[in-house]
């Protein structure tokens, strides 16, 4: 059972809840009106503009039946009714101080002894179902990465996976780009060299969210593809020496490429970024591509630089990645604000040979997002 009172003259109401007390501001419930004057029916977007609600906005009357409260605000003589249970959804009132570097409670980091393998799908029952392409893309936003198997072997079946969920973010090599040796390689992943975990294109700002890579032939010796959670190796940081933390998340980092005539990328960001309210929203980490750093001031350069070589131990840890091999037919995809992907030298007289594509997280979300209010949580 529900009781509520007008506090502050008008300016604010208070809810009780089995216990739970939230308030309310009387501008923030007038905003958050859902009535068809204030927000369009069709598509919730709002119809007025903040300088449409008087400033004088105060509550004059409030009655609760059942879930279904009532207000009426002064001077528009305006009543309005909300959910209760919306109200206790988003209430504001009593948020508790969060450390820094709090991670969404929906995202689940790990390491190797936490997690074995990716989440994996099927390649037709994602196209076929969609309870199955719900779980998978689910999975792929909890952990940040997932793969998908028994797909078909052909030349840019990646944009069949990126269809699922979304479009192709075309950069400077191209729609999609192949991942072989080369002789004369534009970049060290056209190479049989081992590679580092990175996130990849950090000279990017927007960077690209999402990375596909899917595998056409692997008949060499060696060419393992790992992963690493990079919100589990800033946790590990924060942990173990909250200044390091503090350094990364605090002074930016310096990324450049360049590459084919013409293409001069660069981008300024922390290695581990931060929401203005501590929350860890980004890991942009790749020594290939990092340049002169120039925004630490002399007096913790030095500690920058001990931070940066512990992040970089934390995150070439064998514990830290899960390690899997890639068959013709089969691909996965990082969220590539998060997580790490890398891959172990190979020899031998085969080929490795990938293609890859970015996409954008939004597009995911969406999707899920819809599937969720559709078919329910998966």
């Amino acid at each position: 059972m529900a009781t509520i009172s007008i506090q502050q003259e008008g300016r604010a109401l208070e809810i009780e809840v089995q216990g739970r007390v939230v308030r309310f501001h009387a501008i923030w419930l007038r905003d958050n009106a859902w009535d068809d004057q204030t927000r369009s029916p069709g598509n919730g977007q709002k119809l007025i503009r903040l300088s449409d609600i008087p400033v004088a906005t105060a509550i004059a009357d409030a009655r609760l039946e059942a879930s279904v409260l009532t207000l009426t605000f002064v001077p528009e003589n305006k009543v309005v009714e909300y959910n209760l249970a919306w109200l206790l959804e988003h209430a504001y009132d009593g948020v508790p101080a969060r450390q820094k570097g709090w991670i969404d409670a929906c995202l689940h980091t790990w390491d190797s002894a936490a997690m074995a393998e990716p989440p994996l799908g099927c390649f037709n029952a994602v196209h076929a179902s969609a309870q199955a392409l719900q779980g998978w893309l689910a999975g792929l936003a909890r952990f940040g990465v997932a793969k998908l198997a028994n797909g078909p072997v052909a030349d840019q079946a990646l944009m069949q996976v990126v269809d699922l969920f979304g479009y192709v973010r075309e950069t400077n090599y191209g729609r999609h780009f192949e991942v072989r040796s080369e002789v004369n390689p534009t970049s060290l992943a056209f190479t049989r060299q081992g590679l580092q975990a990175h996130t990849d294109n950090p000279y990017r700002d927007p960077v690209p969210t999402l990375q596909v890579l899917y595998c056409l032939e692997n008949s060499v010796e060696g060419g393992d593809s790992l992963v690493v959670d990079g919100f589990r190796a800033a946790q590990c940081l924060r942990d173990e020496s909250p200044a390091a933390f503090d350094l990364l998340s605090r002074y930016c980092a310096c990324f450049e490429y360049r590459g084919a005539q013409g293409v001069i990328l660069r981008a300024r960001r922390p290695m581990i970024e931060l929401d203005p309210d501590g929350r860890l929203i980004a890991v942009r980490f790749n020594n290939r591509s990092a340049t002169a750093i120039a925004e630490v001031p002399y007096g913790e350069m030095e500690a920058y630089y001990a931070a940066y070589r512990r992040f970089g131990e934390i995150i070439d840890d064998p514990a830290m990645a899960v390690r899997f091999r890639l068959e013709p037919g089969e691909c996965f995809i990082v969220d590539n604000t998060r997580v790490m992907h890398a891959r172990t030298a190979f020899s031998g007289t085969g080929m490795r040979w990938f293609q890859g594509c970015y996409a954008d997280k939004d597009s995911l979300l969406s999707r899920l997002a819809t599937l969720q209010e559709t078919l329910g949580d998966a």
